[in-house]
């Protein structure tokens, strides 16, 4: 933290399936010297995503989803691209959706009677639904949010429910995460982190951008053990049945057959001998930096949360796997 100057970490450790370290370090709120703690309230960034790609799997398991159907089929309001867009092809990152800048992104310009709109993730389709695809589906990898408010917006759908309900009653409540969240700007979360950006070579303190036009894609937020919960829950298998999360955690390829990095809803990585499965994600925003990382087979895991925007969280999960291979630590919860 002091080579990258970081301002505040918190770090899980899950080991034999188990939260066996909660940590938080630097400052929540450096102005006011407010130290991070286990309480301490990160935003989760893109590894919302995941969160989302469950809540499908979830649905498709109870048949009342079909990843390979058009995703009209349940949301009219998306506009026919001349092409059939699946759900599956979103969840991997391959429908074609506009990103941030890999291509134009016009938003609908409209009104709302309501204040916050975009807290229904069917209106949330209005910030890009009307942009081009920037490839054919299946024909590239192209990482999207964007994409991913079209899979909350499916979800809300085949579900009949509104997506942050389902996932409530489906991912939070199961695994009895008590702060994970919305991160609705017009809410008093107590315990917020103050995020930090970098403005040449000073910190200070950064925006508090709404990011409730993009739930499903990187709106969540909470303390890092809801975080490392979470972790937990995906290692225990108690969210999707084993066959559901060979599919999520298989590398994913394109239509003619080149394979990718990415699953339904997360990184996957074969490490080593070949034997050790890695399963990732990483989140970046405003206010924040991310990482979840398991190791599922071996039922270990490090989880990572930054208020410094700069600041890559991956090295600070090897450094922890390295420190976890290479010696003999005793924890206490």
């Amino acid at each position: 933290m002091r080579r990258d100057g970081a301002v505040g970490m918190a770090v899980g450790v899950i080991e034999n399936g188990e939260i066996v370290y909660l940590k938080g370090y630097g400052y929540a709120d450096r102005e006011k010297k407010m130290a991070v703690t286990t309480r301490t309230m990160f935003r989760w960034a893109s590894v919302s995503k995941p969160v989302t790609a469950i809540a499908a799997m979830q649905l498709a398991e109870r048949g009342k989803l079909d990843l390979d159907a058009d995703v009209r089929h349940y949301v009219p309001e998306f506009p026919d691209k001349g092409v059939k867009i699946t759900l599956r092809d979103v969840l991997r990152h391959q429908a074609g959706i506009v990103h941030y800048d890999n291509g134009p992104v016009i938003r609908a310009e409209k009104t709302y009677a309501d204040p916050h709109p975009y807290a229904d993730v069917v209106a949330a389709l209005d910030t890009f639904k009307d942009s081009p695809l920037v490839n054919a589906p299946g024909a590239k990898y192209a990482y999207s949010t964007h994409g991913y408010i079209l899979a909350s917006a499916v979800v809300q759908r085949a579900g009949a429910e509104p997506f942050a309900q389902q996932v409530r009653e489906r991912i939070i409540e199961p695994l009895h995460l008590s702060t994970m969240q919305p991160d609705y700007q017009w809410l008093a979360i107590a315990n917020r982190a103050v995020g930090y950006r970098k403005d040449g070579e000073a910190v200070v303190p950064s925006t508090d951008t709404d990011v409730s036009w993009k739930l499903g894609g990187g709106g969540y937020i909470s303390d890092i053990g809801d975080f490392a919960a979470f972790a937990k829950g995906l290692i225990d298998g108690r969210l999707v049945g084993a066959q559901t999360a060979v599919q999520m955690w298989t590398r994913q390829t394109l239509r003619d057959g080149t394979p990718t990095n990415y699953g339904l809803g997360f990184n996957v990585g074969v490490v080593g001998d070949g034997e050790r499965l890695r399963i990732a994600h990483d989140g970046s925003q405003e206010k924040t930096r991310t990482r979840l990382e398991i190791y599922p087979r071996e039922k270990r895991g490090v989880v990572i949360m930054t208020n410094s925007e700069w600041v890559d969280p991956h090295p600070y999960s090897e450094a922890v796997f390295l420190a976890l291979q290479q010696t003999a630590v005793s924890f206490v919860k």
